[in-house]
Parts: structure tokens; sequence; C-alpha cells
């Protein structure tokens, strides 16, 4: 397949992206970034979040979906192409949500050989995981985080960049579906 017509492809692709943790761990922010992210590059966007009791440390999670055109943002059990936990009861307890084939990122949580370097940016840093599987240029990504966040922006930046060597190195490319 010729360059065009890969484009076209992904394109046309729609990505459905879980995030899921516990309040405080950063899981909206990270909806939100990687939503303007997606945004920035040129996709339809549509995002939810569900975080009942998030203020005490309880269940939050946010779906993403994007593409050519979007018309629900609530992913459908078996059909997320990636489940972003941050913490691993929630990714667990969430895994229903990913589609046969799809990729969860609860290995990196809970492997010690790729956790991000400090701690405090855990949520760039899957955004960085994340970013080396989306079609969402690396400009787009750096808008979006230098939009969103206030307090160190070039430890966040940095997180990012760790986290998608880690993704790059760490993980198989996925096929991308249509529809």
């Amino acid at each position: 397949m010729n360059k065009k017509n890969q484009k076209q492809k992904e394109n046309a692709a729609i990505f459905n992206v879980l995030f899921c943790g516990t309040g405080g761990q950063g899981v909206l922010t990270a909806a939100e970034i990687a939503a303007l992210a997606a945004m920035h590059s040129g996709h339809h966007v549509k995002k939810s979040e569900v975080h009942g009791m998030a203020q005490r440390g309880g269940s939050v999670e946010s779906h993403l979906r994007f593409g050519k055109r979007i018309f629900s943002p609530l992913i459908r059990p078996g059909t997320a192409d990636f489940l972003v936990c941050f913490d691993a009861n929630e990714g667990r307890r969430m895994s229903f949500y990913l589609r046969k084939g799809g990729t969860s990122l609860l290995p990196f949580l809970v492997d010690p050989a790729t956790q991000p370097t400090d701690k405090r940016f855990v949520n760039t840093y899957f955004l960085g995981v994340l970013s080396a599987f989306l079609p969402i240029p690396n400009g787009a990504w750096t808008t979006a985080l230098t939009g969103k966040l206030k307090r160190s922006v070039k430890e966040n930046l940095n997180a990012f960049e760790e986290g998608k060597t880690a993704g790059l190195h760490s993980m198989a490319p996925l096929s991308r579906r249509k529809g």
C-alpha cells in the first residue's frame, strides 16, 4: 500500500481509547490532552467521563473516540482499541471494553522496567506511550500538553517523550480498523 492510500485509511479509521484509574491520578486530564491533540491534528472528537466518588479515590473513566466522523462519545464493551489505565485494579476491571487485538497499557503499569523515571508525571508518560500508536503528530501533542498544563510543563514534556520512546520500543504496531 502506498503512503497516500495508507494516510487515507488512517484518516477513515475510528479510534476508541478508554482511560481509567482512580481519583487524583490525572485520568481526566490525560483524556482531555489526548482529545485536544486529536482535534489539533484535524480529527473529529467526542469524549465522555464518569467520576462518581473520584475525590475520595473512587473509580474514574473517560471515553475518547476520534476519527473522520464520530456520532457517540461512548465506547461499547469489546470495541476499545486502547485501554490506558493508571491503576492495575481498574485496568483489570475495565478490560472487558478492550476489543480482541486491542492494546492495554496495563503491562507498562505493572512492569518495573517500563515505569516512568518520575512518578509524578505518570499520566503524561502514558500519553507518550499511547502517542506511539496514534495518527497524531508530535506537534499536536506538544500544543495540547502546553495548552492544558499550567505547571511543570518542561517535566511533563520530558515524561511524554520518555513514554513515547518506551511505546515505540516495547509494543508491536496495531492493525487499524475502520468503523
